[in-house]
């Protein structure tokens, strides 16, 4: 990692021998290559990342970037911070290349940040982003959200959140143009109790329902497989765009006593957690903030939301931590369908059980 920095500014100190003309070229190159230098705070508000996670991603993506010799070519520093300011500032691609790294073109910039999404996705999503718990891990994920409402049982909560992105075309903006009035993407996203994100879906557009989403997930399967095997008392805690199942505890649609509405304040306590998590992802990597949106096509748009959830795991792991904004803290996809006429028997039981046990 020294060494990338180090070769950047060697060819830097080059081009000054070589005239007063290359000083503007070197100190913008300079302030690009050295973000290393800046005070933590800085660093942190400009990438939203500390230098900790930084250099865990330089280490983890150089090894994987194109080799280029050529002295143009772009040092593996740049390209990294390049990548997260896109990611942490929201902007178009341009401003990012003017504003972060001046001396690389619009067309640079893209090609950069292209290719940096294919690393995280192909290299580090899958070793960040993990749905199977050992039981080790679901005993303490169990535990932490007894011990926040008492209700029991709770590996994950699970909500969608829509991710603006732009027109995908006359073909296909049917797809995508969702009940609020714009074009999305409908992100599912399972956490836990500190926040990480277990799994992740951005594939489906924005006008499909969350409970179709949850349907087509292998997430479902996961769990639909786990109680057909003999697996209990293990379950999600979903919204009312949920349909209620063996493994997916909902709110009762229209509580009719106290006991049922003990059960929804303290369902909706304990799944609190999701949207608190929607909040901090959305903070931290501005590129996915509602009204901002992504202006790239869906395919693209997808492999952004997938860095972004596998970065907020990373930041987690090494306590990088950041509060949700009080304006994205809030449920903004809770998506009815009519779904109550398909709740299974046993799903029925172990809500009303549930239920019962909460108020002893």
């Amino acid at each position: 990692m020294i060494a990338s920095v180090g070769f950047g500014l060697s060819i830097l100190n080059k081009s000054m021998n070589r005239g007063d003309g290359n000083i503007n070229l070197f100190r913008q190159l300079r302030d690009a290559t050295n973000v290393l230098e800046l005070p933590e705070e800085r660093f942190i508000a400009n990438f939203r990342v500390s230098k900790d996670v930084f250099l865990m991603l330089l280490g983890e993506m150089e090894p994987q970037m194109k080799r280029n010799t050529r002295s143009s070519s772009v040092p593996p520093i740049v390209k990294v911070s390049t990548f997260l300011k896109f990611l942490a500032s929201g902007g178009y691609q341009f401003c990012v290349g003017n504003e972060s790294v001046s001396y690389m073109s619009k067309a640079k910039v893209s090609e950069v940040i292209s290719e940096c999404l294919n690393i995280v996705e192909q290299h580090i999503c899958a070793k960040w982003i993990r749905l199977q718990k050992t039981l080790g891990e679901e005993d303490e994920c169990k535990q932490s959200f007894f011990n926040s409402a008492g209700v029991p049982g709770v590996v994950g909560c699970i909500d969608g959140s829509h991710v603006r992105i732009k027109s995908p075309g006359q073909q296909q903006q049917h797809l995508y143009y969702n009940r609020k009035g714009y074009y999305s993407i409908n992100v599912m996203v399972i956490c836990d109790h500190n926040m990480v994100i277990n799994y992740v879906d951005a594939r489906h557009p924005g006008a499909n329902h969350d409970a179709f989403v949850w349907d087509q997930s292998d997430a479902h399967d996961h769990f639909k497989n786990n109680f057909i095997r003999g697996k209990r008392n293990t379950w999600l805690l979903g919204d009312s765009g949920y349909k209620l199942q063996p493994y997916m505890m909902t709110p009762y649609r229209n509580p009719s006593n106290a006991t049922e509405r003990n059960y929804n304040k303290k369902h909706s306590k304990t799944r609190n957690v999701v949207e608190r998590c929607f909040g901090v992802l959305k903070n931290r990597f501005r590129c996915i903030i509602g009204s901002r949106g992504l202006h790239y096509s869906p395919a693209k748009a997808t492999q952004i939301i997938n860095t972004c959830c596998a970065l907020h795991n990373i930041c987690i792991f090494y306590k990088n931590h950041l509060l949700p904004s009080d304006a994205m803290f809030q449920n903004e996809n809770e998506d009815f369908g009519s779904f109550s006429s398909g709740d299974e028997t046993a799903a029925i039981t172990i809500r009303d059980e549930i239920a019962l046990n909460l108020l002893n």
